[in-house]
């Protein structure tokens, strides 16, 4: 912990409950900034708020906003402004997975998952952006995309494309806010290990995606925090449009 983030405001998406979301919150917190936190369960949130202000008082805030509802996007964004005064980090965690073969994958399955883990980054990034454009410019976005967005894998065409279609919004965004002094970056874990993944995922995919790492194990979600981090400090002020790998497995 060295102050990366000192004075800065960040609002991070799908923060609720133990992966990579509250995850990175936590860290931003660790590392001196204020953190806006939201999710679309707002049970959750809560929980999640409450022990986060435990430790960090004063410096936390939450706010109930589904990704896939431009109006709730929208008061995020304002609520961290009237709340916070400004915003210099958006962390875009929010995605949706799912496994289903493509021969049986309804247009409602691929519709639902490209929504939430596309559209929703895609509406957070605009609105996070519009404003630091307003604010005079200067600030950071990192998108939450994943290696299947490079990397081959049954039953998983509708997160894949949603995921490579983040690393391409990434890759143009950053182009489009460069003159404004705003970089756009993206994270890439390969497997992160948290309650929720273990929940929607059979016991044998996961062992079997443990197995083709060099480590021979998941990251833990502060693993991947902790690249997100650096990418919204001034310690990757020469970084814009790239899209970093969080993974040790093989190709």
């Amino acid at each position: 912990m060295s102050g990366l983030l000192d004075g800065k405001v960040v609002v991070v998406t799908a923060a609720a409950g133990t992966g990579i979301g509250s995850a990175v919150a936590r860290r931003c917190l660790e590392e001196g900034a204020s953190v806006v936190i939201s999710d679309r369960h707002e049970r959750r949130l809560g929980e999640t708020g409450e022990a986060l202000a435990a430790t960090h008082p004063g410096r936390v805030h939450a706010v109930v906003c589904d990704v896939t509802v431009e109006n709730q996007v929208q008061a995020l964004i304002d609520g961290a402004v009237v709340h916070c005064g400004r915003i210099d980090v958006m962390v875009n965690n929010a995605g949706l997975g799912g496994e289903s073969s493509i021969v049986d994958m309804t247009d409602e399955d691929w519709a639902r998952v490209l929504d939430v883990t596309l559209n929703g980054t895609f509406r957070c990034t605009r609105a996070a952006l519009r404003t630091m454009v307003e604010q005079g410019g200067g600030g950071a976005v990192v998108n939450n995309a994943s290696v299947i967005g490079w990397r081959a894998q049954a039953g998983q065409a509708h997160y894949a494309a949603a995921k490579a279609g983040v690393m391409a919004l990434t890759r143009c965004a950053a182009m489009d806010v460069a003159a404004h002094g705003i970089r756009v970056n993206a994270v890439a874990p390969s497997l992160a290990m948290h309650p929720f993944l273990a929940k929607v995922t059979s016991e044998e995919l996961l062992i079997e995606l443990a197995g083709r790492s060099a480590l021979g194990r998941a990251a833990e979600p502060s693993e991947v925090a902790n690249v997100m981090v650096f990418l919204a400090s001034d310690l990757a002020s020469y970084l814009t449009g790239e899209v970093i790998s969080v993974s040790s497995q093989h190709p």
